[in-house]
């Protein structure tokens, strides 16, 4: 059975940093994509970052470029969000999610699809930043 579990969110001041970790269990992240989502109340679900872990190449939305680094472990099985310059705008739950094997598209290209291809998705872990 495959679960996946956030950590690390919080409270911080703007300006300030946190970082989000995803650990996997009856699941390895070797060679697949996974990404971080977040929703904010009443606003939609957007894809924040993801990362093709083999190769290790990333995506970003644009809202994030140049603050946020998604970044993999592969001997502890995790996948990291490591936030900073956060604003208020980044107040959101997060969420970890993985795709299924051999979807015929780029790992960024899933990620602009939004959820539709990531199977597996953690609970969330809540990011709130204060001004």
């Amino acid at each position: 059975q495959v679960a996946l579990a956030e950590s690390g969110g919080g409270s911080v001041q703007a300006g300030g940093s946190l970082r989000l970790s995803c650990a996997a269990s009856g699941y390895t992240f070797s060679s697949q994509c996974v990404a971080w989502f977040r929703q904010a109340p009443g606003k939609e679900r957007e894809g924040v970052a993801a990362i093709f872990t083999e190769g290790g190449s990333t995506s970003y939305a644009d809202s994030v470029k140049g603050r946020f680094t998604i970044s993999q472990d592969n001997a502890k099985n995790t996948v990291s969000l490591e936030m900073s310059s956060l604003i208020p705008e980044d107040t959101a739950m997060y969420y970890c999610a993985a795709r299924e094997p051999f979807v015929a598209r780029s790992c960024a290209e899933s990620l602009l699809r939004g959820l539709g291809d990531f199977v597996y998705r953690g609970h969330g872990t809540q990011v709130t930043v204060s001004s």
